[in-house]
């Protein structure tokens, strides 16, 4: 797993006061991005199905931590409302789990693309019709996605995790759509590679370089870039931007 690095954004506030709630935030890019926020002023909520690791999370930043599977439609529900309870609302909703078993397309079983739309897709839907009623009632709110490369591209072995990735994209512009007229911004992360725990254990070395000769920057991303991206659409910076499909990819796409 590559560390966060020295190249996080300079301290400004941008978030203070803000309520943030943040998916899979035990580990990995949901981690960061919950510290980046916390930074920034605002109070983060982490939920994770690993609830010693998202507890670790959140004594670090001074937030609060929750259990939740997002495989499961009424865990996912019942976890966001309490989180939003604890708040006292919510201003930002990071959508940022999700998971990867590769095979062939011709070995996929119903069980791994069944269990990976409930998690990738089906628990942004979740999560944006709670949120989303909240965001609604105060008249306004920023809900941040996380899509993929793939779900632009597609990959070998990832039938699934692309589709449901593009699934996503396609999600975040329609409640880009119907929520802006209450003031919510509606946007998608697609990052490139970025060597969290999921993707050390899907990637083999030859594929990491391979990939990273593929960047015109000659590296793979770290989890703070995608954090970065993610503090931007958070802020106030970011009030003219919905429906996007943000990439982070270092060039490996350009659309």
């Amino acid at each position: 797993m590559i560390p966060s690095d020295d190249s996080a954004l300079p301290v400004t506030g941008r978030l203070a006061g803000q309520r943030a709630v943040i998916t899979g935030a035990a580990r990995g890019i949901g981690a960061e991005i919950a510290r980046t926020y916390a930074r920034e002023g605002a109070q983060v909520f982490v939920l994770d199905i690993d609830i010693g690791l998202a507890t670790q999370v959140a004594r670090s930043i001074g937030g609060h931590a929750a259990k939740v599977d997002l495989a499961d439609a009424t865990s996912t529900s019942t976890a966001l409302e309490q989180a939003i309870a604890t708040l006292g609302g919510i201003d930002i909703l990071v959508n940022n789990a999700g998971i990867l078993k590769m095979a062939p397309l011709l070995d996929l079983t119903i069980e791994n693309w069944d269990t990976t739309f409930a998690v990738n897709t089906r628990a942004m839907f979740v999560t944006t019709q709670v949120a989303g009623r909240a965001m609604v009632a105060q008249g306004s709110g920023s809900i941040i996605n996380m899509a993929s490369m793939g779900g632009k591209l597609g990959s070998p072995n990832q039938a699934h995790y692309a589709a449901s990735k593009a699934a996503v994209i396609s999600l975040t512009r329609v409640a880009a759509m119907e929520l802006g007229a209450h003031n919510i911004r509606v946007n998608c992360i697609c990052p490139g590679y970025v060597l969290t725990e999921m993707g050390t254990a899907t990637r083999t070395p030859e594929m990491v370089e391979a990939w990273t000769a593929k960047s015109p920057l000659a590296r793979l991303a770290t989890t703070t870039d995608v954090a970065n991206m993610a503090l931007f659409l958070a802020s106030a910076e970011a009030d003219y931007c919905t429906g996007q499909a943000m990439n982070v990819s270092g060039g490996m796409v350009m659309h």
